[in-house]
């Protein structure tokens, strides 16, 4: 065989290799992260997490099949018959927790500094929640059913106002209150 036939082949590997994979890492992208949907059986908001690896490899042959990863339900529920899936299906980007947590920030601002928000950072300086308790709380520290409920009773604090309540609720005896010392610091701001 020729160098140019080599190439022919070669070109035409690459041209079916991205055929097939193209939908399969789309499906993988589309399909990963932790969600929030509500259960079917309870009508109550359970997290879940669809088999994103099941749903990219099974999309390289036929339509992308969904199954369920993990949900907040099991081990207890572990047999139902993952009806909720069908909410994925048509609205996989709607509950994704990372978009529903992002959508709730827009157009908000800090309630301890009134700094607004802004682009949301999901890898880094995220923005936290003032629970009613008055406890600053991280997306981490939630379940992802648990979600719901906190963005409706929760304000929105920033990174740098987690940071810091965070710090003076874990060390108070390394706080110095300065307005004590300095005339010049006004109560209100210390």
């Amino acid at each position: 065989m020729t160098t140019e036939t080599y190439v022919i082949i070669l070109m035409l590997g690459f041209f079916v290799l991205s055929m097939v994979l193209r939908p399969v890492v789309a499906n993988y992208l589309k399909f990963r992260g932790k969600r929030v949907i509500i259960c079917p059986e309870t009508r109550a908001p359970a997290g879940v997490e669809v088999d994103a690896e099941h749903a990219a490899v099974t999309s390289a042959t036929t339509m992308a099949e969904l199954r369920l990863k993990s949900c907040s339900r099991w081990p207890e529920r572990e047999d139902c018959g993952q009806e909720c899936l069908l909410q994925v299906a048509l609205a996989p980007q709607d509950c994704l927790l990372r978009n529903i947590l992002v959508k709730w920030y827009a157009d908000k601002k800090c309630a301890a500094c009134g700094k607004e928000f802004g682009e949301i950072h999901l890898l880094d300086h995220k923005p936290a929640f003032h629970s009613p308790e008055g406890r600053p709380v991280s997306w981490d520290e939630l379940k992802a059913e648990d979600v719901p409920k906190a963005l409706e009773t929760s304000l929105p604090i920033c990174w740098d106002c987690y940071i810091l309540e965070a710090f003076c609720r874990k060390h108070p005896d390394l706080l110095v209150d300065r307005s004590r010392i300095s005339p010049a610091v006004p109560r209100e701001m210390a």
